[in-house]
């Protein structure tokens, strides 16, 4: 590759793609680039009714992302756009500042959209790319179906033709109560006609763009029908053109609510997102660049923002389509990009007779996809403990809200691995017959052990919220073992970071166990740790005790039976 395609592909990977195109992959493409803007563009109006904003602004957020991640992203089938759980943290966001419909909502809205992507870009270029497992599986699909489940009962309005003002999850549940007896026929006609065709086709034919199909069917059931006198809430008119590129009017006294939503939309959007983008690249046989999708993301948020768009991210049913059809680069999304273009300049005038109820239908749809059962099923055979994390998380978003939610996925996050950390696995050790390593006693009760030697393995590194474990286990192992121990060995493999804390408690133990006439020592032991041994950190503490560091636990073993004689470790005093 030469010198310039090297560095272009360094900084946009896509566009270095484009550039060394195969002609072989043109028609593929094509066809996946049409397919994904026949999903694309009701998706994009549907969610931008989940969003809280103009229809119009749910296509501009749909265009110009796919160029930009076109040219920055990794992936070679990842469809960037608008997102149900996305749009609606949007809107939980911004309604707690403005009313939606205001011109004030629609600045802020870009605002945060631009905040999204300036976020990207610097965790990008601080190679954050780690965040992308952040948030681990079970917590994201508690979050998700959390998600799922607000956003079908904020479209029981749309679906059943009554209006109403309610917020949180257990008010919009009242409402509907309240309202079960004023339920439109017509209007809930479509909504069910709209869901069952939907996963009907979801199901018999995936390769088929149904949003298309229903979008279509709605409205010429309007016309047909004449539905609109009939008390069917319609679309109503879309204009048509190009978005004004601008900069948003932002009150500055909302920069802090915004920056913390922006972090949690950040956080979330890219979870699922790289999460989607994983998923192709390993059927494809590639690999993604967590760190350059930041970079993509960024980009493709950016690119929203000075479109008036909202945030967006990874659509996994607009990638699933791409790889169904056979898009093999980036030009798929070029494609759909210039075919909504073209329909936002001169087709959106049949779009003022969508009924309402059909894009209620999709999204929830939408919704019902996105709550994830398989993971559930999986979780309670798997791991109870991770599927109450689960469960609890979507509890938290249900009772506290979509934002606040994020919060506790990180917080639930944080305890989880502390109390991982924290209670690390740990085992006694042995030689099992015919084999030269040593193993669990637990795991291989015929392991033969050397009486008065006992090698202990600690499954963690040595750092402060976990040493008074290791100091428990130590002294517990010492008082349950059948004889008297003379020597403690502890398998230093696993630790490969041991801190100042550490370093004291294993000071405190060594002289604790000296008092009892017990040596300890360590075996496996890495730099990071024997650095202090061969030092004077520990031999200024340790003048009357020696510290002995074994190459392996059988120098161990042979040294303790030759013991007496001169040691085969490294002396610390």
């Amino acid at each position: 590759m030469a010198p310039w395609a090297v560095r272009i592909s360094r900084i946009a990977p896509g566009a270095a793609r484009l550039l060394a195109y195969d002609r072989a992959w043109l028609r593929p493409d094509l066809v996946a680039g049409l397919s994904v803007a026949a999903v694309a563009l009701p998706v994009g109006i549907a969610y931008a009714d989940l969003a809280r904003v103009p229809a119009v602004v749910g296509i501009y957020s749909a265009i110009l992302p796919l160029l930009a991640y076109a040219i920055f992203g990794s992936s070679r089938q990842l469809i960037i756009g608008p997102d149900a759980s996305t749009c609606f943290m949007v809107a939980s966001s911004l309604t707690a500042i403005a009313a939606p419909g205001d011109e004030r909502y629609l600045s802020l809205l870009v605002a945060l959209t631009l905040m999204t992507g300036v976020m990207y870009v610097l965790a990008g270029v601080a190679r954050f790319g780690f965040i992308a497992n952040f948030l681990s599986k079970p917590i994201l699909v508690g979050y998700l179906n959390g998600v799922a489940l607000v956003i079908l009962l904020s479209q029981l309005p749309k679906l059943c033709g009554y209006t109403s003002a309610a917020a949180g999850c257990f008010g919009m549940f009242r409402e509907f109560v309240l309202h079960i007896r004023a339920v439109h026929p017509p209007t809930l006609a479509l909504a069910i006609a709209a869901i069952v065709v939907l996963a009907g086709l979801r199901r018999w034919a995936p390769r088929v763009p149904g949003a298309l199909v229903v979008t279509a069917l709605g409205i010429a059931a309007v016309e047909w029908l004449d539905l609109g006198p009939r008390g069917a809430r319609l679309l109503g008119p879309v204009p048509a053109g190009l978005p004004t590129l601008r900069w948003p009017d932002l009150d500055p006294s909302n920069l802090t609510l915004l920056l913390r939503d922006a972090a949690g939309i950040t956080l979330v959007s890219f979870t699922s997102g790289v999460l989607t983008a994983k998923s192709f690249a390993g059927r494809g046989r590639y690999t993604i660049d967590a760190n350059q999708e930041l970079i993509a993301f960024g980009a493709s948020n950016l690119a929203s923002g000075l479109a008036q768009g909202f945030p967006v991210t990874g659509a996994d049913s607009r990638t699933a389509v791409n790889y169904a059809m056979g898009g093999r680069t980036q030009l798929v999304g070029v494609v759909a990009a210039i075919t909504m273009l073209l329909f936002l300049l001169f087709l959106t005038a049949p779009l003022a007779s969508l009924p309402i109820a059909v894009l209620g239908g999709v999204i929830a749809v939408s919704a019902m996809n996105l709550f994830d059962l398989s993971s559930l099923r999986d979780l309670a055979v798997a791991s109870q403990r991770e599927l109450a994390l689960s469960l609890t998380t979507t509890i938290g978003v249900l009772t506290f809200g979509v934002l606040p939610g994020v919060l506790l996925a990180v917080a639930l996050t944080l305890i989880w691995l502390l109390a991982v950390a924290a209670r690390p696995s740990d085992a006694t050790l042995g030689r099992v017959p015919g084999d030269r390593g040593y193993h669990s006693t637990t795991d291989y009760p015929e392991a033969e052990t050397v009486p008065g030697l006992l090698l202990f393995r600690f499954d963690a590194s040595l750092v402060f919220f976990n040493m008074e474990r290791f100091r428990e286990r130590v002294l517990q192992v010492i008082e349950r073992s059948q004889t008297p121990v003379e020597w403690i060995v502890v398998d230093a493999s696993p630790v490969s970071v041991i801190d100042y804390t550490a370093l004291r408690v294993l000071d405190e133990l060594r002289a604790e166990l000296a008092a009892r006439g017990i040596r300890l020592h360590f075996a496996h032991a890495r730099r990071t740790l024997t650095r202090f041994f061969r030092g004077d950190w520990l031999a200024r503490r340790t003048r009357d005790m020696e510290t002995v560091v074994f190459p392996s636990l059988a120098t161990a073993v042979q040294a303790f039976a030759n013991r007496g004689q001169a040691g085969g470790g490294i002396n610390a005093g």
